[in-house]
């Protein structure tokens, strides 16, 4: 299979690339990223240069990239994880959420209408659903998004709905809870709160702590993708999780004791807007289908995952002091 994966320098996307070539040795794999502030090709130089890998810089905003970079490697499915997906961004930003989730999202679907591939994995969140308080959301449940990033990947999962009802158009959409592991940006929870304690700097948690979140290892999602990609029928709709709930003070103080800290690196902030109480889905249709369940222990995947951190200084610190923009401009320009 020659796949074209969508956002693949970004963390989840590396992850999926790394995972997909050792696992099935006569795929080839082309990586289209746009290369944002998140896009770091450093995820990647495990596989630079495999002879089955290839980047190719584009915009899924772009129509005609989309399409060039399809014909070009006779491309013959799709795995989109190119996202904005940052809620605060969201908040200060929802112009390029709209742009890219939407409109990106129309335009992979699209693509694989009018190139005849033979699937696209929309890959999304729970966050389209909003927040329960009891149970958990299964995929049936209504759209319910309080936030604009989750409104704008409710948008592209409805365009994907409405392209399988309407064309027939081989898409399967997934709802995925909350991720963790190694080279995530660190903006998101758990590798700002590692990074800044092995700087010495406090967490900042946001209001009484007790917000709600379902984590799930990037391993474990890249198989639960693997087998939606092989396995799924167009059409479908698959929420991916793993049961491991935990309130956010509750995931704070055990980044803190994993790491020999107490409760005094803790800086209590205002809380954002929007800000949902609890995510929960119910992911049985996937072990009811497939068989697929998860397989990280959570506290093991987080001690790996602090270890990681402590470990790669050189990766996260010029990406917090803001030095990766022009540093990763070049790298692609020397390259070129």
């Amino acid at each position: 299979m020659k796949l074209l994966v969508c956002g693949g320098a970004g963390f989840m996307g590396s992850h999926f690339i790394k995972y997909i070539l050792a696992t099935y040795p006569d795929y080839e794999v082309v990586n289209f990223d746009k290369l944002t502030y998140a896009g770091n090709l450093e995820n990647l130089r495990e596989v630079e240069n495999n002879p089955r890998y290839t980047f190719v810089r584009g915009d899924i905003c772009d129509k005609a990239a989309v399409e060039d970079v399809i014909r070009e490697n006779n491309i013959e499915a799709i795995v989109n994880y190119a996202a904005e997906t940052h809620v605060d961004r969201s908040i200060m930003d929802p112009d390029a959420f709209l742009r890219t989730d939407i409109l990106g999202t129309f335009n992979l679907l699209e693509a694989t209408k009018n190139f005849n591939l033979t699937k696209m994995v929309q890959i999304s969140t729970d966050e389209v659903y909003g927040s329960i308080e009891a149970g958990s959301f299964t995929e049936e449940s209504p759209f319910s998004p309080n936030s604009p990033y989750s409104a704008a990947k409710a948008g592209g999962d409805h365009l994907c709905r409405a392209y399988f009802v309407t064309y027939k158009t081989p898409v399967v959409v997934t709802h995925s809870c909350n991720f963790y592991g190694t080279n995530q940006y660190p903006e998101k929870l758990i590798p700002f709160f590692i990074t800044n304690l092995i700087e010495g700097k406090k967490v900042p948690l946001y209001g009484d702590g007790k917000n709600v979140r379902e984590w799930i290892h990037t391993s474990d999602h890249c198989k639960a993708v693997d087998v939606l990609l092989h396995k799924a029928a167009p059409g479908e709709v698959y929420n991916i999780g793993s049961g491991q709930e935990l309130e956010n003070i509750e995931l704070t103080n055990m980044i803190l004791s994993e790491m020999g800290f107490g409760g005094d690196m803790i800086e209590p902030v205002r809380d954002r807007p929007g800000h949902d109480r609890r995510y929960s889905i119910d992911w049985s249709k996937l072990k009811k289908d497939f068989g697929w369940h998860p397989e990280k222990d959570f506290k093991a995947g987080l001690r790996e995952t602090i270890k990681w951190y402590k470990n790669n200084p050189n990766w996260w610190q010029p990406l917090k002091s803001g030095e990766h923009r022009e540093y990763f401009k070049k790298q692609y320009t020397e390259k070129a």
